[in-house]
């Protein structure tokens, strides 16, 4: 009998205090490595809307999409995103920048949503692997070809090639890195990679390194390997791919094809430090709201102010690309203040539900709205109470460039009743009545009031030649 209880006792799930650890090394895009996030808070209510980047329906999936395209020879950039629309039947296409007609490789087409993305792309690093043609044999062969691939590293002078369609203005372009692949001085040939920055002209380069060499040299072949986050080696698809996914799903209503083919915009990315909102917090960032401490649920390590970070959702959506307004030591023990602001909003408006002016204070500033102690734009006057002047922080107000607030009022110095007021002193005061007139008002208001004091004025204008027209005629 005892020992079946013994068996028994072996066989029972003892408590432990120890929380089983989650391997996050697998999970998708801006998932991954979720758990060496720092933890702010683990506290929200999750909100069923949305849905992860790889579940998305396929019509969401292919409008919030980006395509790693082999550009093939000939055609233009331009040409190909216009086949890629037509072919995939989608309302606008961008692409990562410009490749010239007869440079092959990675060209990022960003289909719809994701075309937001496209100004952080094209100004990303690239890659290229050039093949140059040089006009004589180099005396020093492939020793000296190496030093001056190496001399031309770091900032240099570039001025765009006679065929390219823009200003040919001096400019300084970054080159990173290069390296010497093949060389064959017998044929005048060179291959090289080379890794630089955005807008490098490698024609231009290969000009500069016959010049240094001595020989002349012009390029003769190029392929783009690298662009931002896409390279040649992962996902890298040909035209004929896409047509032919999106034949199967006309045909066979297989779309399988179509999502290997066209990849979520958060895999652009995946490079950026993130920050994860709850999702209350996710529609008003939609439409414009800075990212507060209170909406704040984990943050990446090493986040420096005035950095580009990626706002995200925890089903690993992205929201917006922002500018950090706290380091993460500020993050770590702030318990107030705005986190981030946004640069390029990326998510469809009302995705999530709306679920801002809930909070204690956001009720407060309506019962003071509504009782007339604050102006219709929540701006302070002279009947808000004292308390909410102290204690309340606009975050959202303009900054102040030399402009005064809307609660402060310039204090007009007193005269005595004996001294008479100048007239410029009198001009002043006019001209601080109608400031505290148009105190308040919006953009919007002020074009319209500006509108219609200049119709007001040119009808004067007409009415008085009109006039003076009448004269001269009756004299």
């Amino acid at each position: 009998m005892a020992a079946v209880n013994n068996q028994e006792m072996d066989y029972a799930i003892k408590p432990e205090a120890v929380t089983p650890t989650v391997s996050t090394e697998d999970w998708p895009l801006l998932l991954k490595n979720y758990e060496k996030l720092l933890v702010r808070t683990g506290h929200f209510t999750p909100i069923p809307a949305g849905a992860s980047p790889l579940k998305r329906d396929l019509k969401s999936y292919i409008s919030s999409g980006v395509i790693n395209l082999d550009k093939p020879s000939n055609p233009s950039s331009h040409e190909v995103v216009a086949w890629m629309k037509r072919i995939l039947r989608s309302e606008k296409t961008g692409h990562s920048g410009t490749l010239d007609p007869k440079v092959t490789g990675c060209l990022i087409v960003c289909i719809d949503r994701a075309t937001r993305l496209v100004k952080s792309q094209q100004g990303a690093g690239k890659e290229y692997v050039c093949v140059v043609r040089f006009h004589d044999k180099i005396p020093g062969g492939e020793a000296q070809f190496r030093r001056a691939l190496e001399t031309l590293t770091g900032a240099l002078f570039q001025r765009p090639p006679l065929i390219s369609a823009v200003k040919r203005q001096l400019r300084i372009r970054t080159i990173h890195e290069s390296n010497l692949y093949e060389f064959d001085n017998d044929r005048h040939l060179g291959v090289f990679w080379v890794s630089c920055e955005a807008g490098t002209y490698i024609r231009t380069l290969c000009v500069h390194l016959g010049l240094l060499l001595g020989v002349g040299a012009h390029m003769q072949e190029l392929r783009r390997v690298r662009s931002g986050a896409m390279n040649e080696e992962e996902g890298m698809v040909t035209l004929h791919d896409v047509m032919d996914a999106q034949w199967v799903y006309d045909n066979q209503r297989d779309e399988s094809y179509l999502r290997r083919v066209i990849k979520p915009l958060e895999s652009l990315l995946t490079t950026y430090k993130r920050i994860v909102v709850k999702d209350s917090a996710v529609n008003a960032i939609t439409y414009g709201a800075k990212l507060m401490i209170p909406g704040l649920l984990r943050y990446e390590a090493g986040i420096e102010v005035g950095e580009e970070v990626v706002l995200m959702t925890t089903k690993g959506e992205a929201i917006a690309i922002g500018i950090a307004q706290m380091s993460t030591v500020e993050l770590t023990t702030c318990d107030h203040g705005v986190v981030a602001k946004v640069k390029r909003c990326i998510m469809e408006r009302d995705l999530y539900p709306r679920r801002w002016g809930l909070g204690p204070v956001a009720l407060e500033k309506k019962k003071l709205k509504s009782a007339g102690k604050l102006d219709k734009f929540g701006r302070t006057n002279e009947e808000t109470p004292a308390k909410w002047k102290s204690e309340y922080k606009d975050y959202n107000a303009p900054l102040e460039d030399g402009e005064e607030p809307a609660a402060v009022v310039p204090v007009v110095p007193v005269v005595p009743a004996a001294v008479e007021e100048s007239p410029k002193a009198e001009e002043a005061d006019d001209n601080d009545k109608k400031k505290r007139k148009h105190d308040g008002e919006t953009a919007e208001e002020r074009a319209e009031r500006k509108k219609k004091k200049k119709e007001k004025k040119e009808k004067k204008e007409r009415r008085k030649s009109k006039q003076a027209e009448d004269s001269d005629d009756s004299d």
